[in-house]
């Protein structure tokens, strides 16, 4: 499964509508994506704490209202296989200037698909796509941070209704409290969830349906074939990451997909696509050849 990590950062501006549309478009099975809030409490789609490394802008998500976070360019330091890479010269960005109106945007798209985007709008906008949702906080030490996003996001999701969804979190309390108001919806636990059940087969709480690993971690190789098969065995889904673990190059892609992971999250999903379709690996509701069957 194709699940466009951040819509593909290295192929697009992470995190924006012109990042998810592109990657549906050109077959992505899921998309990922991270959500942050504002000072009014609404949940916007990017990673970090604050807007600099991605927009024109600076400072906290969270002491920013939501019209000023929407107004910020999201392409403004987009650098095509590089992500988001600020201190360039200008023409390093090709999108810089698209969502103020300086440039006109690509065929296809409009200019409030290089915003930083409301997670209602990704939710509307691509009802029938499933989504993976990870939620972020102010900083790894502020708990509170993370549980106050956690409540955002179950009020969100149990108002829309969606079911078709994963929600995780690299801090497990996040995870409990948005399970305590959100049950209906599949969960893969946080970075403690998955170092009990890694070394100690310590299953984590009720509610988890996949299990998100990186490559490699501190020098060890997670994501092993031998362990994906202990995870399915007990029920599991695996995906993985490779941000930061190991390249987003068809060399690792091809060793996940041989060690039996349900998903890969790629920075480049035209790449994972092309993989897919020229292995003709099954995907979610199409035949096809199951490496691992």
């Amino acid at each position: 499964m194709n699940m466009a990590h951040s819509g593909g950062e290295l192929e697009a501006p992470m995190n924006t509508m012109h990042a998810f549309k592109r990657a549906v478009a050109l077959g992505a099975d899921m998309i990922e994506l991270d959500v942050q809030s504002t000072a009014d409490n609404h949940l916007v789609v990017i990673h970090n704490a604050t807007v600099d490394q991605t927009t024109n802008g600076s400072g906290q998500v969270r002491a920013m209202t939501i019209d000023q976070v929407r107004a910020l360019d999201a392409a403004y330091h987009f650098v095509p296989g590089e992500s988001a890479v600020p201190g360039l010269p200008p023409e390093s960005y090709p999108l810089r200037g698209v969502r103020t109106g300086d440039k006109p945007p690509p065929a296809g798209y409009v200019a409030d698909d290089f915003a930083i985007p409301t997670l209602a709008e990704v939710l509307q906008h691509f009802s029938d796509v499933p989504i993976n949702i990870e939620i972020k906080g102010a900083s790894d030490d502020d708990t509170e941070s993370f549980r106050h996003n956690a409540r955002l996001l179950a009020a969100l999701l149990n108002q829309t209704g969606r079911t078709d969804i994963i929600v995780t979190s690299f801090q497990d309390a996040a995870v409990s409290t948005f399970h305590q108001l959100a049950p209906q919806i599949g969960l893969a636990p946080g970075v403690d969830g998955v170092a009990w059940y890694y070394f100690f087969g310590i299953r984590p709480i009720e509610g988890i349906v996949a299990l998100q690993i990186p490559v490699r971690q501190f020098g060890v190789r997670i994501a092993t074939r031998s362990f994906i098969e202990y995870a399915h065995a007990d029920g599991y889904a695996v995906h993985v990451w490779f941000s930061g673990t190991a390249p987003d190059d068809e060399a690792t892609y091809n060793q996940v997909i041989d060690a039996c992971a349900d998903g890969l999250m790629p920075a480049r999903p035209t790449l994972l696509e092309r993989i897919l379709d020229e292995r003709g690996i099954v995907r979610p509701g199409q035949p096809g050849v199951d490496p691992c069957g």
